[in-house]
């Protein structure tokens, strides 16, 4: 499903199949609706989304509404991105931050991605 930002969901019952499988590199939003940072954040996600379409799946999960994910992962802060490759968590960004510092974190990974 996509929000109102324009970024795909995923829930605790999609996960494994939309991240977890995933042939792309996915980054995982974990957000809260009463979380402004976290709200601050999706016009940035959507366009990397838009711009990084067919390198980097880009996906949103609300802590409120799906549990199970988010303490099998510990997350504790909103909003908090995980980047996930080959179905193993590889890096853990904590806080908002412009698309320019989201894009140098990815770079690595996405420049492995043809």
């Amino acid at each position: 499903m996509i929000n109102a930002a324009g970024v795909a969901e995923v829930r605790d019952t999609d996960f494994e199949a939309e991240v977890l499988r995933s042939d792309l590199p996915v980054l995982v939003e974990f957000t809260a609706d009463w979380c402004p940072p976290c709200r601050q954040m999706g016009p940035v996600l959507s366009a990397l989304a838009a711009e990084e379409a067919g390198r980097l799946k880009v996906v949103q999960l609300d802590v409120d509404t799906n549990p199970e994910i988010t303490n099998v992962y510990k997350v504790l802060s909103m909003p908090t991105f995980m980047l996930f490759r080959g179905g193993e968590s590889v890096r853990v960004m904590v806080g908002a931050r412009p698309k320019r510092r989201l894009r140098e974190e990815l770079a690595d990974v996405l420049d492995d991605v043809r």
